[in-house]
């Protein structure tokens, strides 16, 4: 008898795809998609149960079908579909982490369970360190938003793992997930046509290709490899960082900074309008930014990413098409630009008026 996987939040796009890939491995006997409305996409030869993880009937989707790798990936941060709201999502999210985690201790036949993260559990605050690792501790925890519900999947995950220490436990900290089929507040904000800024910043950013993050929730789903250990909590990303800047240049997209108590009136009126999800979480990472360290994830999970932080972001780019400023057109000007500079150690020193910019 091969693997029975059990993965929740089928009917988004990235858990769809997940379930499509992970019935083609060959120690996989059977994989059950469970989600509460039927998925628009394809399962291929998945069984899809209709159950809301909120309720304790998911106890007994486990019993019958005799799961023995539960992948919890509706965690998330967006509604699904137009009629979702914060509400509903946060419910999803922490009472429905707890229930499907009460189901996994009572089952007799969990043996392995991989739950999807986010780096967000570290906050964003001025005071942060350069480089987050997996045991650093936030300076400030989220107070709100998909963050905290994300600091309290974690910590109810910890709970579960010290009264079932038989069970093989791995939290999996995505940074900010992007690719031709993101669905993100942080992909809706890159889509708009004109990107608001905070006055002063420009944050650096981590990215991992959709792609990547398929293939590594397969890796800890699976036994381990030789050589390695796909227990315990790992930071995922690409090589490598984008400050925001560099983003909007990529895009072909100008931006609009904005004095930062006025980006809570901004991000309000976007929210009102149905633009995008210009949370206060959202502000404070395009104002202070976020890198996590990945060391783990190669030393002892071993997985490499396919994409790095750059080429993650470029196919995302690509899928979005032109901005309205043409990228072309701005690396000629940046190289005119560049010109007129010159570079003095770890400055860059202005030909005309001797001004210093860090770099």
């Amino acid at each position: 008898m091969g693997k029975v996987v059990l993965v929740t939040g089928v009917a988004r796009q990235l858990g769809g795809r997940f379930v499509r890939r992970i019935q083609r491995d060959p120690d996989v006997d059977r994989v059950i998609g469970v989600d509460a409305v039927p998925p628009e996409h394809h399962l291929g030869g998945a069984d899809f149960v209709q159950a809301d993880i909120r309720q304790p009937a998911i106890a007994r989707v486990l019993a019958e079908h005799g799961v023995d790798t539960v992948v919890h990936m509706d965690v998330t941060g967006t509604p699904l579909g137009t009629g979702g709201s914060r509400t509903s999502v946060k419910e999803t999210n922490v009472i429905g982490t707890m229930q499907l985690l009460g189901a996994c201790q009572k089952s007799a036949t969990v043996q392995r369970l991989v739950v999807k993260s986010s780096t967000s559990v570290y906050g964003s605050a001025p005071r942060d360190p350069a480089v987050f690792t997996e045991t650093t501790p936030p300076k400030s925890l989220p107070s709100g938003g998909f963050a905290k519900d994300a600091v309290e999947v974690e910590g109810y995950v910890r709970g579960f793992a010290r009264r079932r220490p038989d069970v093989a436990v791995c939290v999996l900290r995505f940074a900010n997930i992007l690719g031709p089929c993101a669905d993100s507040p942080l992909a809706d904000y890159f889509s708009l046509p004109v990107l608001p800024t905070v006055f002063g910043y420009d944050p650096r950013l981590q990215f991992v290709h959709e792609d990547d993050v398929v293939d590594v929730l397969r890796i800890a789903s699976h036994d381990p490899r030789r050589g390695t250990m796909n227990s315990g909590t790992f930071n995922i990303a690409g090589d490598g960082v984008l400050t925001l800047s560099q983003c909007s240049r990529r895009l072909g997209r100008p931006t609009v900074p904005v004095l930062l108590p006025a980006v809570t009136w901004v991000g309000s009126a976007l929210r009102t309008v149905g633009v995008t999800d210009f949370s206060p979480e959202q502000i404070r990472l395009l104002t202070h930014g976020r890198v996590v360290r990945t060391v783990q994830m190669r030393e002892t999970l071993g997985f490499e990413p396919k994409y790095t932080t750059a080429e993650a972001f470029s196919d995302f780019a690509r899928s979005r098409g032109a901005g309205l400023l043409p990228p072309e057109a701005i690396a000629r000007t940046v190289d005119r630009i560049s010109t007129l500079v010159v570079s003095d150690g770890g400055n860059v020193s202005d030909a005309r008026n001797g001004s210093k910019e860090r770099i």
